[in-house]
């Protein structure tokens, strides 16, 4: 199937409530503008600095968001352009990205990494430190980062009873998260779910998917 028929299959297997975010890492711009002929807007990519060149050459009306992990010293990079960062996965770079907004006149919106996967390579705050600092923020609000929900993945795995576990734990934390806090409206968000495993993410509870190979194929690094 091309990426058209491929797009427009997902888009029918996915609830109205659901956002679709194309994974554009190691893809080209024409593999891109394929998808966005055929009226897609919202991509994701991985590292700051592929992030920033289709940024400033893709067409301006793509909404963009960043996934991957992000270093202190790439922030410019991404938050200048980021409609939506979904790994914040210190509590440091949190406050380092609030700072870097304070300064420069921005707003931008995140979303906490939680880590529930088994492999230890993920990023990403335990439940515990998440709660605690967002009871932190809950005292001492950020200055011009606004907090959207949470992030996560699950283990790489063909273990889809793990898979489901670990994805309904996230779903408990973020409803648990989002009930507490209810000062914050924006937090509505939970990012799960990928190529292999969007269907368990889509029942239990995401609201974003981020996929990339189902849609575009095998990436090979460009």
């Amino acid at each position: 199937m091309s990426i058209i028929e491929q797009l427009s299959a997902l888009k029918k297997e996915i609830p109205s409530g659901v956002k679709l975010v194309l994974v554009s890492k190691f893809q080209s711009e024409e593999t891109i503008m394929e998808a966005y002929n055929a009226g897609h807007r919202i991509f994701a990519e991985n590292y700051p600095q592929e992030f920033e060149k289709k940024v400033k050459s893709l067409p301006e009306d793509i909404e963009w968001h960043f996934i991957g992990h992000l270093q202190s010293n790439k922030i410019k990079m991404v938050v200048p352009y980021a409609s939506l960062i979904h790994s914040v996965d210190s509590e440091k770079l949190l406050y380092e990205i609030d700072d870097y907004c304070q300064k420069n006149g921005l707003k931008t919106k995140v979303l906490l990494e939680i880590h529930v996967a088994k492999e230890e390579t993920k990023h990403g705050f335990t439940m515990d430190e998440a709660e605690e600092l967002l009871e932190k923020l809950r005292k001492e609000p950020l200055k011009c980062v606004t907090l959207c929900g949470i992030m996560g993945m699950a283990t790489l795995t063909d273990d889809n009873i793990e898979i489901q576990r670990e994805f309904t734990l996230l779903y408990s934390f973020y409803s648990r998260m989002k009930q507490r806090h209810l000062q914050w409206p924006e937090f509505k968000e939970l990012s799960m779910g990928m190529s292999e495993d969007y269907k368990y993410a889509v029942r239990l509870g995401s609201t974003i998917l981020r996929i990339g190979t189902k849609v575009f194929g095998k990436r090979e690094k460009l």
